[in-house]
């Protein structure tokens, strides 16, 4: 066998019981006669470049959200191929998905050192799978090496799996300049600057933007301002693998992808009662208007930036919604047509009907009262995520009151997110790693 010297002597055996003689003396060796003993063998050595791969063969229970890393000595990489197969099924619901019979369909992307000497894993790798590294080097006299690594990593238990349970816009949706991205999680994110780096936001044109959390379960991205019109905006959400919180890992890939649609603005200066609209920069109408009685607090129309949140051909407005009881003299219950809702402190446009002091006073509960016809007008023409910019109140609008999120200057958004770091939303990644501290 290649590799292994026979150490024995070997000895003629004669037919004859003299020839068995002859050849027993033979093989009898006096101190003199003594040969000289075989050279041990060195174990050969492996050719090619050296590759180290980590986590390392036949590893169990490996935390998700440790990175791949592949280093080669004396050589440089040519190749890296991850292959996770779960052992369950861990992608349901929520967004778009990016999976394929159980099987993660682009493995795990990485990125190569300018040298070409260390490979690392850009994301987590999925919680419960199968994880097979095939790596490739070169040495400097074009001597080629292959390694291959399996290994398993940790379950996600139930009840410590953080989910995608909503998001805003919708995969196919068209929505205004003003649009925020929403993902709402099924548990609270204590890690909160690997989860903002596990989701990457890209666009036709290129901004910066931010995540910010409006509660432990609730993270918004928008621009640092309002998105270019007519571009496509793509949100990956790769929570496989990440450590929301101790002992809690994310599953599964989403995507959503969705179009700004063209720019609509509408202004309104309160004491004017009026509402000016421009699409593209081009001034197309001017609504009449009855805005707040600002006699109280709670029939004051907020000033500030307002984006568009959802409409509704005929809604019933109940004020015990927003905090007013039924046995208050300030409570209201009436059906209304035509309904944008622009917070959610109770304000909307809407159709007003009753109201004959429109584009002359001031005289509701709050909302943006219209004609029937100017408030159908605005109903069919208006996208989630137009904006609304309202002065001339002094009631000021919450930067998470509804989608007030533009009530935060940049510098305010940029410092509440927690990387702390813009996200520039031409492809090149999040702002730092996704993987656990130390690992």
């Amino acid at each position: 066998m290649e590799g292994r010297v026979s150490r024995s002597v070997t000895c003629r055996l004669a037919a004859t019981a003299a020839a068995v003689a002859v050849a027993l003396t033979a093989c009898t060796t006096t101190q003199e006669q003594v040969p000289e003993a075989a050279p041990t063998p060195t174990p050969e050595e492996p050719s090619g470049p050296q590759v180290t791969i980590t986590p390392e063969q036949g590893s169990s229970d490996v935390a998700p959200n440790t990175p791949v890393r592949v280093v080669v000595d004396e050589g440089v990489i040519t190749g890296v191929q991850v292959e996770q197969v779960p052992s369950e099924s861990v992608v349901e619901g929520g967004a778009e998905q990016v999976a394929a019979e159980g099987e993660i369909d682009d493995g795990l992307e990485g990125t190569l050192s300018e040298d070409g000497t260390e490979w690392v894993s850009d994301w987590n790798m999925v919680p419960g799978s199968s994880v097979t590294v095939h790596a490739t080097a070169e040495d400097e006299d074009g001597v080629e090496s292959e390694t291959v690594v399996e290994f398993e990593t940790l379950q996600a238990m139930p009840g410590r799996r953080l989910e995608l349970v909503s998001n805003f816009p919708a995969s196919g949706d068209t929505v205004g300049v003003g649009m925020p991205v929403i993902v709402n999680f099924d548990l609270p994110v204590q890690n909160k600057t690997q989860v903002e780096n596990s989701m990457e936001v890209t666009s036709d044109h290129e901004v910066e933007g931010a995540w910010n959390w409006v509660s432990d379960r609730m993270a918004v991205f928008r621009p640092r301002e309002y998105w270019q019109p007519y571009q496509e905006v793509s949100v990956d959400l790769r929570l496989d693998g990440v450590e929301a919180s101790e002992g809690v890992y994310g599953v599964g890939r989403h995507r959503i992808d969705f179009e700004v649609g063209r720019r609509m603005i509408a202004t309104m200066h309160v004491p004017d009662r009026e509402m000016k609209v421009e699409i593209d920069g081009e001034p197309v109408r001017t609504i009449p208007v009855s805005n707040g009685t600002a006699d109280k607090r709670f029939n004051t129309t907020t000033s500030g930036t307002h984006l568009t949140m959802e409409k509704y051909e005929s809604l019933v407005m109940d004020a015990a919604t927003v905090g007013i009881p039924e046995d208050s003299p300030d409570y209201y219950k009436l059906e209304v047509d035509w309904a944008v809702r622009t917070s959610n402190s109770g304000e909307f446009t809407h159709a007003a009907p009753w109201n004959d002091q429109i584009g002359s006073a001031d005289v509701s509960n709050g909302c943006t009262n219209m004609s029937v016809e100017e408030a159908r007008w605005f109903y069919d023409h208006v996208l989630m995520g137009d904006v609304l910019e309202t002065t001339g109140t002094d009631r000021e609008l919450e930067w998470d009151n509804g989608w007030g999120f533009y009530q935060r200057s940049w510098e305010e958004w940029l410092a509440a997110s927690a990387t702390g770091e813009p996200q520039v939303t031409d492809g090149s990644g999040t702002p730092g790693p996704v993987h656990g501290e130390g690992l």
